[in-house]
């Protein structure tokens, strides 16, 4: 069974996060929700109150097949800031596993950590500006590579599928479009 990391802190745009995270449980894949912070409860970017699965200091990545890092504000810096996130992150990148991230993250931690070098990624206009090394394209979802990135909220469903297309194949991704009258 697939397996994703779905990172949330303080700060995190929660429909970004929480639609991505619907869309792959529906699925049926294995989504634990990761609060980057020292506890499980997290305030979200307006102040919606969100208890993840557990904390960043409690996971073990290596068995993940994706790590996903939902954007807003100030949640991208404070993924960005966890030490143990980007590491989990730099490993994954090297076992040629998974990342996908949206809105503010793709930039904030993906490119400011040099994780973009060479790729083609989106991201909500203006934090193209830390893709160290890549193309922006102002595309709503894009996969280079083992990268997918998202240009914002009105692309997190999009996101979600692209996902669950690439972890179980075309027909899962027809499927659960069918069950949430998304054509």
């Amino acid at each position: 069974m697939a397996k994703v990391y779905a990172m949330i802190a303080d700060g995190t745009e929660e429909v970004e996060c929480l639609a991505v995270v619907d869309i792959l449980r529906r699925s049926g894949i294995e989504t634990v929700l990761v609060s980057a912070g020292k506890t499980k409860d997290v305030i979200s970017s307006h102040q919606v109150k969100i208890q993840a699965d557990a904390t960043v200091e409690e996971t073990d990545f290596s068995d993940g097949d994706v790590i996903f890092l939902p954007g807003g504000m100030p949640g991208s810096e404070n993924l960005s800031a966890c030490e143990k996130l980007i590491a989990a992150i730099e490993k994954a990148i090297e076992e040629e596993r998974r990342i996908a991230a949206i809105c503010a993250a793709p930039g904030v931690v993906l490119g400011r950590h040099g994780f973009l070098k060479g790729r083609i990624a989106t991201c909500f206009p203006g934090f193209e500006k830390e893709f160290e090394g890549a193309e922006y394209t102002r595309q709503g979802v894009v996969t280079d590579g083992k990268i997918t990135t998202a240009r914002g909220l009105g692309f997190a469903i999009d996101l979600g599928i692209e996902l669950v297309r690439l972890l179980l194949g075309n027909q899962a991704a027809e499927d659960v479009k069918g069950k949430i009258q998304y054509s």
